[in-house]
């Protein structure tokens, strides 16, 4: 489960990180927003080696369920969006899937 709490710290700060570049590009916010987000967007990747991952892109590729899930959790409560029945649908599906790249039994290394 510590993996789990992980991904979904890094999650929270990727996100973050780049919504202020969305911001300041998109929104036309100020530049100053970028110092966060490149600060956050650090701590994402910082989190990410924390993972009990025998390969880094196996930790990646598992995260990636978890971000769409996290993603859609901000256009909700962040961007007042509800998400609809298909994004709900294919979030089920990938997280599905990151839960088998997470937790499938292999054979461990020698």
């Amino acid at each position: 489960m510590m993996t789990v709490a992980v991904y979904m710290g890094a999650a929270i700060f990727e996100i973050a990180g780049c919504f202020t570049f969305w911001a300041w590009l998109r929104l036309e916010r100020d530049a100053w927003w970028l110092l966060p987000g490149i600060a956050s967007l650090a701590l994402f990747a910082l989190l990410l080696t924390q993972v009990d991952a025998d390969y880094a892109g196996r930790a990646y590729a598992a995260y990636g369920g978890i971000y769409i899930i996290s993603s859609l959790i901000w256009l909700w409560l962040a961007e007042g969006k509800l998400p609809d029945q298909w994004d709900i649908l294919g979030a089920a599906i990938c997280l599905f899937g990151a839960g088998i790249i997470l937790f499938a039994p292999r054979a461990s290394l020698s």
